[in-house]
């Protein structure tokens, strides 16, 4: 696939932004990312790869990358909050899919694609320190406005083809085509988030959650190094309703106190993992506001698009944030490799993907295929004996099942695309 030599600014170096950077140049485009921080480094925690998006990733040539920084995840168990198993299934590889599912450090895989654009389009293709102030539509062009966020120093002007906005749950573009959203919307949840060197559990490449809609853990490792070591470095996410407002913005990722949240968990001791001794051992934990937007009529507007979480910012349930950015970038590619017209092609890449992101947010808002996990908890609020007389095998089939379909991994129309 080739497009016409294009020019475009992609606003935003994160995962979204550089995948798509890789999908244009690969397709023929001249390709510049503009990202705001000062620098790129390898920072945050953990997250997923489901096997749609490594689908996406190996055809650009990151597979033997992911190999070595993410671990192949083996099984996805829910359990109730006394550690009773709802729900099991293999993952990736082990349920048969053409790809993995990987558990991987955020920081680590934006780093393997920063270090991927820099030696495909240039050590200067990154233009660090440069947050998009404002642009301008043309007919023929875009023209976009760079400041120091940190300074409020101008950085220039800079025209293109084209403006993608990959520029996150905040973005300045969003903004500027709805200016009267206001402020991302706050689900009454708090995720505390910590990375934690530990005793393997289950397989050791396990994905656990635990728990209801108002009180949740999530764990799974991270790190193949730890694993060939017998070891395990842990991501978990603890998780609660509470009743007072969302954070202010600025204290969005603030490292906290433990004991804001550990004393909730404190009587979560399983055979399988101690949930308790893991927060306890963890050095720094962050705070999140669990939210969301509500899906958008149109991102596409001439000759600029939203991408990722500016088109679609989502509840991190299903394993689906990450994800959902490097398909939209996959998109996007192959719109402008079939459309040689860019309003064209970026119309085409808003029908392809507005529909099924916006499922994926209206189902996590109802808790996706953790749903399974509430529905146990309002039939049986003090465990069960038999898991089957409070949810049958077809109801728990149904509802995973679901899921995949909504957010684009089914196992059968997936491995249809292997090349």
């Amino acid at each position: 696939m080739t497009t016409t030599k294009k020019s475009v600014i992609i606003a935003g170096g994160g995962i979204g932004g550089l995948v798509t950077a890789l999908k244009l140049y690969r397709g023929g485009a001249s390709v510049r990312v503009f990202e705001s921080v000062q620098e790129i480094r390898e920072l945050g925690v953990g997250i997923n790869l489901l096997p749609h998006a490594v689908r996406v990733l190996t055809e650009l040539g990151l597979a033997d990358e992911l190999e070595k920084a993410g671990v192949k995840t083996a099984e996805l168990r829910y359990f109730s909050k006394y550690g009773q198993e709802i729900w099991q299934e293999p993952r990736g590889l082990a349920s048969g899919y053409e790809w993995p599912q990987y558990s991987i450090h955020r920081g680590k895989l934006q780093m393997i694609l920063y270090n991927a654009v820099k030696k495909e389009l240039g050590e200067d293709a990154v233009m660090t320190g440069h947050h998009l102030s404002s642009f301008e539509r043309y007919e023929d062009r875009v023209e976009v406005q760079f400041t120091d966020r940190k300074t409020g120093q101008k950085q220039g002007t800079y025209q293109a083809d084209m403006l993608i906005a990959a520029d996150g749950i905040h973005s300045v573009v969003r903004k500027s085509f709805y200016p009267n959203e206001g402020e991302p919307k706050f689900s009454g949840r708090i995720l505390w988030r910590g990375l934690t060197e530990s005793s393997q559990f289950l397989t050791g490449k396990t994905m656990i959650m635990s728990g209801y809609q108002d009180q949740k853990f999530v764990a799974y490792p991270i790190c193949p190094e730890a694993i060939a070591e017998g070891r395990s470095l842990v991501n978990w996410i603890a998780e609660l309703t509470i009743n007072d407002e969302a954070p202010p913005r600025s204290d969005w990722n603030k490292k906290i106190d433990k004991q804001k949240f550990a004393p909730d968990f404190s009587n979560w001791k399983f055979d399988f993992l101690d949930i308790p001794k893991l927060i306890e051992e963890t050095d720094d934990v962050y705070e999140f506001p669990m939210v969301d937007r509500d899906p958008l009529p149109q991102w596409s507007f001439g000759r600029v698009t939203l991408l990722g979480d500016a088109a679609h910012p989502m509840y991190p349930i299903g394993s689906n944030g990450a994800s959902q950015a490097i398909l939209d970038a996959d998109a996007l590619g192959n719109a402008l490799a079939k459309e040689n017209n860019v309003t064209s092609a970026l119309r085409a890449y808003e029908q392809a993907r507005l529909e099924p992101t916006a499922s994926i947010v209206r189902s996590n808002r109802q808790n996706g295929p953790e749903s399974v996990m509430q529905i146990v908890e309002e039939r049986a609020p003090n465990g069960f004996e038999n898991l089957h007389d409070v949810i049958s095998q077809e109801e728990l089939e149904s509802i995973a099942n679901k899921y995949k379909k909504i957010a684009g991994f089914d196992k059968e129309q997936l491995n249809k695309m292997k090349v």
